[in-house]
């Protein structure tokens, strides 16, 4: 398992990895950060293509997002993909993910204490924080971050490439459109279209 970036996101879907026991396994690419060849003095990191290439076709070509970028997301998982990896999902066993009509695209990770009720879609590329709720009857589009501690009510519609902030409430029945900002702590009361940024209680544009 390769995890593209070597920094905070990075470091908490190695203990993912290790919740999983693949850690031993692990390997980190980031060509942006060059100051060291190690993390926590243990996991090799990547700094260039060619290495990531030989590693995907020698060694193990799954890999996973370690980095919160929105925008960032989308073009490296094409980018990795083209270069020959498999967009990998991971799941915390420790999350709870309902048994019944779920669906989790490709390169979903899942953090410890997420639960995911049922009737749930989540679509390729997201990131679901610790203790985030999602109930049921929910969608999640492509590469949308929900952060730590948000609820997500029933029969939310949530476009793609948003980010929810920390401890966020989503009423029921809402629809959210694509590219949409929501402000840490915000209780959206109605639909947003795409392109907003709201915040507050209730959570009203910026």
């Amino acid at each position: 398992m390769i995890i593209i970036g070597a920094k905070g996101l990075a470091k908490e879907i190695l203990e993912v990895c290790k919740e999983n026991k693949i850690h031993n396994d692990v390997v980190f690419f980031d060509n942006v950060n060059l100051d060291t060849d190690k993390l926590f003095n243990n996991f090799q990191i990547l700094h260039d293509e060619s290495s990531l290439i030989k590693y995907f076709k020698e060694v193990d070509n799954k890999y996973v997002l370690g980095l919160g970028d929105i925008g960032a997301r989308k073009l490296l998982a094409q980018h990795f993909l083209g270069l020959g990896g498999i967009f990998t999902t991971l799941i915390s066993p420790r999350a709870t993910v309902g048994s019944s009509d779920v669906t989790i695209g490709k390169g979903v990770v899942i953090l410890p204490g997420a639960v995911i009720s049922n009737s749930v879609s989540i679509s390729e590329g997201c990131l679901i924080y610790f203790n985030a709720c999602v109930t049921h009857d929910v969608s999640i589009g492509a590469y949308s971050i929900i952060s730590p501690g948000v609820t997500i009510l029933g029969r939310t519609k949530i476009g793609e490439e948003c980010f929810i902030g920390a401890n966020a409430t989503i009423l029921p029945d809402i629809a959210i459109g694509n590219n949409v900002t929501v402000g840490a702590g915000a209780v959206v009361t109605k639909h947003i279209p795409d392109n907003s940024r709201v915040v507050g209680i209730p959570a009203k544009n910026l």
